[in-house]
């Protein structure tokens, strides 16, 4: 039996051979997608990577959530599209889901990688020459301060070219009650929080102009949670007028302040005002060394 199959197998191929003058040779059929899937795959992943850190810039932006059809808008993808990378990220934790509103946010990892990578290192390397130029600008002292606590802390500080520059050290802690500094940290606490403040902190008069009722002091919060500006009138050192803006970072929520700060018979109230402009460009200009974009 074997010997009349691969006779006739040979009749056979004879036969194909007689018809077309050429020996045919068995090759194995290859799909042409196989032949480009390396090529096809590597484009693919880049162009998932990207998608998927286009959508975390979303979130990150979106403070109060961000729902699928809103999301899918701005990044300009189909829903299906941003419904599947954005569930691969809910799975790693990167971002998160509300089960109440079904928005997303960002999640927990991302802020763990978000302050590994800007330790306080960091934040003064990054601070340091937006304070430089900023002094060079105004002539005054320039400051860069977080919130340590009920209090801030300046983490920063570049001197200017004026008359009578201030001595303050770096990693002094100030009260946020009657600093410029501290204010804008205050304006940036959600009404749980700032009553939480209120029922810790004492506001201790340390000079003359010190706020020390709470009414007034709420009111002087809430004016700097609208302009954006907090200002110190001799209110930590009698001698000194100071003014501060709110610094973000990649989420876009408040992290710090920036601000500068003079002898008050050279800053006037209206001096202070005048160079509003400057401390807020300098202000943006390290928000977006911290990754925000608004």
């Amino acid at each position: 039996m074997n010997v009349r199959t691969q006779s006739g197998a040979k009749r056979r191929s004879k036969s194909l051979t007689e018809h077309t003058g050429k020996t045919e040779t068995a090759t194995p059929s290859v799909p042409a997608a196989a032949v480009e899937a390396p090529d096809e795959k590597r484009a693919g992943g880049v162009q998932s990577l990207a998608r998927a850190f286009s959508i975390l810039e979303e979130v990150a932006r979106s403070r109060d959530g961000i729902n699928l059809a809103d999301l899918s808008r701005k990044v300009g993808l189909h829903n299906s599209t941003t419904f599947h990378l954005v569930k691969t990220m809910v799975s790693l934790g990167y971002i998160r889901q509300i089960k109440d509103d079904k928005r997303y946010r960002i999640g927990r990892p991302l802020f763990a990688l978000a302050a590994n990578a800007l330790d306080e290192i960091e934040m003064v390397s990054l601070a340091t020459p937006v304070l430089e130029d900023l002094s060079r600008e105004t002539g005054e002292s320039g400051h860069f301060a977080v919130p340590m606590g009920d209090s801030v802390v300046v983490i920063a500080r570049t001197a200017g070219a004026g008359a009578f520059q201030l001595t303050e050290r770096v990693g002094v802690v100030r009260p946020a009650h009657c600093t410029a500094l501290g204010k804008v940290i205050l304006a940036a606490l959600n009404p749980e929080q700032l009553d939480g403040f209120f029922r810790r902190v004492e506001l201790a008069q340390v000079t003359p102009n010190s706020i020390t009722d709470a009414a007034v002091l709420r009111k002087n919060i809430e004016d700097v949670r609208q302009s954006g500006i907090a200002f110190d009138d001799g209110e930590f050192n009698p001698e000194v007028r100071c003014i501060a803006v709110p610094v973000k970072d990649f989420t876009g929520k408040i992290m710090g302040a920036v601000g500068i700060s003079g002898p008050i018979w050279r800053l006037k109230i209206q001096a202070l005002q005048s160079r509003a402009q400057v401390v807020q460009a300098a202000a943006q200009r390290l928000s977006a060394e911290f990754g925000c974009r608004n």
